[in-house]
Order: structure tokens, then C-alpha cells, then sequence
């Protein structure tokens, strides 16, 4: 067994400190690293650099330990116990890294723990040290809150845990803390919300809303959840949205506004933002924990793994998580409707949905969707919201093709049953082999079309057929969501803007606008247009006042040189989606609707 134990060192400098015991090391001297990434997040984060300090002791006599890679070291030969001590660097504030500070610790296995080379299969033992009262600090109140087996210890959790092998023991997040808890049950299995964080939430509410999304994930796969205890584990902050998905609990991060307040009901947009979100995690529980691609099985963490397959356990997730929150009762059919169009939004926006395949998408995630830059919006599609149309697309194909018999549910559920329940790793045609089994219908152009080409799926054909009329408007630039007014071209210079501490900083310049045409770049600050002042507050109004066709003066920064450029004023582009119920329509296409919504007739 292989003993880890963590102790909260330096809250105020934000050092954990780590122990590592080997019992057996290797007689020709023992190796070990620190993972490179984090699964469910596909960016080479290299844990390793923060590790502020490392030492080895076997008994009462130093091991000499050296470095060999980036991520990993070799200690010298001993006999009996190794003992490796770190010093570990936790300030990240993410789902994915690991923070202490006097109010708070968490933290990923990935940060903290070494993995001794040859014992990725042995039984873990970790030791959570209660910390003693530290001035200044709120530590004396912290608990432990965590999905990890407990084997002994005390009324705040501190103590020991067990892991089968290393790979569950990183799996497993930790929250240390001052939190609130609420507990409720579905499918049999206990599951508990702990909010980190200042917060007024309602959690009474909180535990009577999220056993529904549980409860219909639970039916979609048609099996019990896969764990005997799951936790949600919340970092409530004033700014910030995020999850991971983990073996039997998830970490998330949301904005207190996010949260519902006693003596309110209803869900609202920010709400219903936040069970969306645990919609997406507790989905993940089957798709992409059990159902996995083979280059997962197992994981290697040194280095990425590539697989054209994320379209699949993210999109497919990012479909059915607003789709849940419909389906279980918690939101109405035109509340969906305004979920799947920003989706539509999100795809439609980007003009790097011309560039990027779905397919391409999933394998650069390593490159691209996790390294944003000024050019991303020209050149990278997202898998999530563009995988999420995808499988609405190949939802509807399946239920038209098959009159209603099987549905991509049918296919969901092949996948777990197939791989999932047996830990057989998902071929990268294996997704594709199984939706034509479970269907029957040929779907090769299909996937041809949708997943290996950058074309458009006939979205408005097939909704139409479900009783859902599909329609494009003007986005005005500068503007985050209202169509033009009169629905007619609105001005655009093709740029995306931020918000840089009151001044207009051109986040993209989109490609074959206006702007790029005429030499405007990303990180240019603009100044005035046509020697109106241009600030974030009045970007919209200033560009209002021009007609697509107008020839412009544009004055900016570049850097601390001041550059003018003239352009021709564009027309905002058709791209803000409007999706709308037909009350009109035959007995036979409501009675497909229905099956597909699973919800009676929609009414506005």
C-alpha cells in the first residue's frame, strides 16, 4: 500500500505539504512523477511547477533524489521505507488545480501527489492532518468533504481515506473548509451539496430541484448510478462558472447569483444556468468516466491523448444536460428552446466553424480550444456547442429515419451497457459502428457531413419536422443578444470587443470583415470612429449611427502607436438564432415532438 499524507502548512503562503511513503521501492532506485494534465480538461498543465520543494529520507538518512524530466525524479537505492516529502504551491482558484488560503483549501489529486512508478495498481492511503488553530485564519471550523472512501476518521472528517489504486486516488477532489451541506438521495444512493463560499442559497430547494436531474440521467441510461455515494462540491465566488467531472463527484465553481435565495421560486436565467451546469457533470458520470475512449483506458497522464471522439462525451453531454433540465420538470418547453438557440448562437457566431471539423476540433483540443488566442474565433470550432447541435441533429435524424423507434437515447444507452458497464474503452469508429447498429439506418453521410466536413446540417429542415421553426437575425456587434430592431442590415466592422478597464480593445477581428480588410488587428485599442469616441458603454450606439456601405475613419492604438484606417462599414452578419414552437402542426408531428421532448403539447 502506498501512504500519502497532506498537512496544511502555510495557509498564508499557500504551501501544502505533501508526504509520499513507499514501502517496497525499487531496488534500483526508485522513479516518480507528477501528471502533466488533469482528465476532463485537455491542456498539458504541468503540475510539476508547483513543486516548490522535494526531499527523500528512507529511516533516518537522506536519499539522494534527482531530476531526471520535467515532471519527474529518480531517488537512489535504499532498503526499507522511502519516504518522499513535498512542498507544494496551491493557489489556483480553478476546478482543476489545487488553493489554500487562511479561508479555504481544495484540492485535485494532481497537484499534490507523486505517482510512484510500477504501483499505479496498488492500494492508496491518504491522511488528511487536522490542522491546529492558526491566528488569523478560520481553520478551526474547516471539515473535510470528499467522495473518497473514509476509513477512520474524526467528526470533521480529518483522517484517513482509501483508494483502490492511484488513478482513483486523484480522482477524487477534496473541499477543506467552512462549508454548508445539504444531503437528499436518488436512484438509492446518497449524494451531498457542500457550498464553499459566502452564499444566502436556498439549500432546501437545492435538494429537492438537483434529485430530479439525477433522477432523469438515472432513466436515460436506464441503470442505477454507477457509485455508491456522490458529491457536489461547490466554490461559490462573486464571478465564475465552470465543472469537472470526477469518478463519484464533481468540483464546480458558480456564482453566487447563480444560487436560488430562500422564500424565492421559479428559475430563473441565472439558476437555471446552475443546474445546467450540474446537469453536464452528473452526465459525465457515464459519459467520459465509464464511457471513455481507448486512449483513455487507462489514462497516461505524462502526455496527451489524442482522440477525435471528444464531440461525443462533450457535445453529446452538452445536449443532454439542457435537455434533462426539460425533461425532468424543472424548466418549460420554450425555457429549452432558449437554451438550444444559444447553442445555435455559440456555433453560428464562430466563423472557425468554416475552418474546423468537429473531428479536428476534438483532437487539437490540446492546441486550439484550450489556447485561446485573438484568431480562435476564425479558426476553432468548440465540441461542446457544436457537438451539442450535432447530436440534436443526429437525435432528430434517428427518430425521423426510424418513425420514432429508436432515438439517440437507444444509442446511450447500447454505449453504456457495451462499454461503459464492461470499462472496454470506445474505439475511435466505435461511436459512429454503434449508432448505425442501434438505428438500423445508414448514417454515413450523416457523420461524413456533420462531424469530417464544415458544412452545415439542415437544422431548419429538421426541426420543422418536430414542430420547431428555425430562424436567423442581425446580431448587432457590440450587443449580446437583441436582433436589429427593425430586422434589417445593421452596421458591423467584423470585430469582437472587450472591456479592458473602460477602454474598447479588439478582442478578434473576424475573417474577410470589414475590419480585417482594411488592416484592423486583435489587441488594437480603438479609439473613435469616424472621430466619434468610442467607449465599451456606447460601441453600439456610436456604430448605430452608419449604414453597412459607409465609407469610415477608424482611429486606434496599436500597441503605443496611433494608426487610422479606412473602411467600409459592413452588415452585421444572419447569425442570432430564433427557435419557436409551430402550434399548428399535424397530430403526427406534435405526437413526434412530444416523444422527443417528453413533455405534453409546448405552449408559450
Amino acid at each position: 500500500m502506498i501512504r500519502y499524507h497532506v498537512r496544511i502548512a502555510n495557509p498564508a503562503a499557500h504551501v501544502l505539504e505533501v508526504t509520499c511513503v513507499v514501502p517496497r521501492p525499487d531496488p534500483a532506485g526508485q522513479t516518480v512523477s507528477m501528471p502533466a494534465w488533469i482528465p476532463g480538461s485537455y491542456l498539458v498543465r504541468d503540475y510539476a511547477r508547483h513543486v516548490l520543494a522535494i526531499s527523500a529520507r528512507s529511516g533516518d538518512r537522506e536519499i539522494k533524489i534527482d531530476k531526471v524530466s520535467k515532471a519527474s525524479w529518480r531517488c537512489a537505492p535504499c532498503e526499507g521505507e522511502l519516504e518522499i516529502r513535498c512542498e507544494v504551491y496551491a493557489y489556483d482558484l480553478s476546478v482543476r488545480g489545487a488553493y489554500l488560503d487562511t479561508q479555504r483549501c481544495f484540492f485535485n489529486g494532481v497537484c499534490l501527489f507523486v505517482e510512484v512508478a510500477g504501483a499505479n495498481n496498488q492500494t492508496c492511503e491518504l491522511d488528511i492532518e487536522r490542522p491546529p488553530e492558526m491566528p488569523g485564519t478560520d481553520v478551526g471550523n474547516w471539515r473535510v468533504a470528499t467522495a473518497m472512501t473514509a476509513v477512520n476518521v474524526d467528526e470533521r472528517g480529518f483522517g484517513s481515506y482509501r483508494a483502490g489504486s492511484y488513478d482513483e486516488l486523484i480522482d477524487h477532489p477534496f473541499e477543506v473548509s467552512d462549508f454548508t451541506i445539504g444531503h437528499f438521495e436518488a436512484g438509492g444512493v446518497p449524494h451531498e451539496i457542500v457550498l464553499a463560499g459566502r452564499h444566502r442559497a436556498d439549500m432546501d430547494r437545492l435538494c429537492s430541484d438537483v434529485p430530479k436531474i439525477c433522477k432523469q440521467h438515472m432513466r436515460l441510461f436506464d441503470d442505477a448510478p454507477p457509485m455508491h455515494r456522490y458529491v457536489f462540491l461547490t466554490n461559490v465566488v462573486s464571478e465564475g462558472y465552470g465543472g469537472l467531472e470526477h469518478r463519484a463527484s464533481s468540483a464546480l465553481i458558480t456564482r453566487r447569483s447563480d444560487l436560488p435565495i430562500t422564500n424565492t421560486s421559479g428559475i430563473e436565467k441565472p439558476y437555471r444556468r446552475f443546474l445546467g451546469l450540474v446537469s453536464h457533470e452528473y452526465f459525465h458520470l457515464w459519459n467520459i468516466k465509464r464511457i471513455k475512449p481507448a486512449v483513455f483506458t487507462p489514462f497516461d497522464l505524462s502526455h496527451e491523448a489524442y482522440t477525435r471522439l471528444l464531440w461525443v462525451f462533450e457535445g453529446v453531454t452538452s445536449y443532454y444536460d439542457d435537455l434533462a433540465l426539460l425533461r425532468s420538470g424543472l424548466i418549460k418547453p420554450d425555457a429549452y428552446l432558449e437554451l438550444l438557440a444559444d447553442n445555435f448562437n455559440k456555433v453560428w457566431q464562430t466563423p472557425g466553424r468554416r475552418r474546423q471539423t468537429l473531428e479536428e476540433s476534438s483532437f487539437d483540443a490540446w492546441i486550439k480550444l484550450y489556447k485561446p488566442d485573438e484568431n480562435s474565433a476564425n479558426a476553432v470550432i468548440s465540441y461542446y456547442s457544436k457537438g451539442a447541435v450535432t447530436a440534436l441533429a443526429l437525435d432528430l435524424t434517428i427518430r425521423r429515419e426510424t418513425g420514432g423507434r429508436r432515438s439517440l437515447d437507444d444509442v446511450m444507452r447500447a454505449l453504456w451497457r457495451r462499454y461503459g458497464k464492461t470499462g472496454t474503452g470506445l474505439e475511435e469508429d466505435g461511436f459512429e459502428k454503434l449508432a448505425h447498429e442501434v438505428s438500423g439506418v445508414d448514417l454515413h453521410a450523416f457523420f461524413d457531413q456533420a462531424i469530417r466536413s464544415t458544412q452545415d446540417l439542415p437544422f431548419a429542415d429538421l426541426l420543422a419536422e418536430f414542430g420547431v421553426a428555425l430562424a436567423f437575425s442581425r446580431l448587432p456587434e457590440g450587443t449580446s443578444g437583441a436582433s436589429a430592431p427593425d430586422g434589417g442590415a445593421s452596421a458591423a466592422l467584423g470585430v469582437r470587443i472587450r472591456d479592458d478597464g473602460g477602454r474598447v480593445v479588439l478582442a478578434s477581428v473576424l475573417a474577410g470583415a470589414a475590419a480585417q480588410q482594411a488592416g484592423l488587428a486583435g489587441g488594437d485599442e480603438l479609439l473613435a470612429i469616424d472621430g466619434l469616441k468610442v467607449t465599451p458603454a456606447l460601441y453600439a450606439t456610436v456604430l448605430a449611427q452608419f449604414q453597412p456601405g459607409d465609407s469610415v475613419t477608424v482611429t486606434v492604438f496599436r500597441r503605443d502607436e496611433l494608426l487610422q484606417f479606412e473602411l467600409q462599414v459592413g452588415a452585421a452578419p444572419m447569425s442570432q438564432c430564433k427557435l419557436s414552437f409551430d402550434q399548428t402542426v399535424a397530430a403526427e408531428i406534435e405526437a413526434r415532438r412530444s416523444a422527443w421532448l417528453q413533455v405534453g403539447t409546448p405552449s408559450i
